[in-house]
């Protein structure tokens, strides 16, 4: 392996357990474009690259299927984990805020919702900070017209106001910690650009090792970028990092899918064996670099 990935991995063992995290990143990633189920043994045999027991790996996917993120299907002694569907609408919209192109010019409005006292709260609070909203004001979230709206917020008042720049920079600045932000994005680039580097002086990877740099890539991308709001670059300082961090991201990741989609290739299976090849979609990720 590498120094800067084994360098990676290292800072991974120095965090608290994020096993379960890891997990839904395999998913999101790799594993619904290529149709959703996989075989756990393909997760054990992933997880040991990482150092990972398998009794973590397991304890982790019993929870996540007892929290409803997976359905579990036995056959003969094999156990095969499936994202449930209602789940598809949550990787959705967390696909296109990872990998979609930066957002588009700024039309001066924002959307605003406002969110009752009702049981379902905590879940729209929650899936409406990862769909990139912010919020001035209990039970008021914002993002710029045009974020999708997630399920859990379906019922919530919808209002669109319109906001010149003053105005519009108040908001934002009462809505979103974006220094907290800034520098969660610098220290990603921090963390990988040192096999940022290493690619681009022409160094390859092994398949095994080009999977799990794709993973913890975006492990730790997908950590920042789901808490940004992507905003307009006319609401952005000068000097914002994600953009930075956006292109350093997505220079790695196109180097190293080819060879991480091997492995794939060779090692992960659904209930009907080998994973189905992915769509188009796969290689039109961080396209606009």
């Amino acid at each position: 392996m590498p120094p800067p990935l084994a360098r990676i991995i290292q800072q991974l063992k120095r965090e608290p357990s994020r096993t379960g995290s890891i997990v839904i990143t395999v998913f999101g990633d790799a594993i619904v474009p290529r149709g959703g189920s996989v075989w756990l043994g393909t997760l054990l045999e992933f997880f040991e690259q990482l150092d990972i027991d398998a009794s973590v790996v397991r304890t982790a996917m019993s929870r996540l299927t007892a929290d409803g993120w997976f359905e579990r299907v036995k056959v003969g002694r094999n156990s095969f984990y499936r994202l449930v569907r209602g789940e598809r609408q949550t990787f959705d919209i967390a696909t296109r805020h990872i990998y979609g192109p930066p957002a588009s010019d700024w039309t001066g409005r924002f959307e605003l919702l406002l969110i009752g006292n009702g049981g379902d709260r905590d879940a729209a609070r929650e899936a409406l900070k990862n769909a990139g909203f912010g919020s001035p004001l209990p039970g008021v979230w914002v993002a710029p017209s045009g974020v999708p709206v997630p399920a859990e917020a379906g019922g919530a008042i919808r209002l669109e106001v319109s906001a010149e720049d003053d105005s519009g920079r108040r908001l934002l600045s009462e809505s979103w910690p974006l220094d907290r932000t800034a520098d969660a994005y610098q220290k990603f680039m921090k963390t990988f650009e040192p096999l940022h580097g290493w690619l681009g002086r022409g160094e390859r990877l092994t398949e095994a090792d080009a999977f799990t740099a794709r993973i913890l890539l975006i492990h730790h991308y997908r950590r920042v970028v789901l808490r940004d709001p992507l905003l307009p670059t006319a609401l952005l300082p000068a000097d914002w990092p994600g953009r930075a961090a956006r292109a350093v991201c997505g220079e790695i990741y196109r180097a190293i899918l080819p060879a991480s989609e091997q492995w794939l290739d060779r090692h992960a299976t659904n209930e009907s064996g080998p994973l189905p090849k992915p769509g188009a979609e796969l290689s039109r990720r961080f396209d606009g670099l």
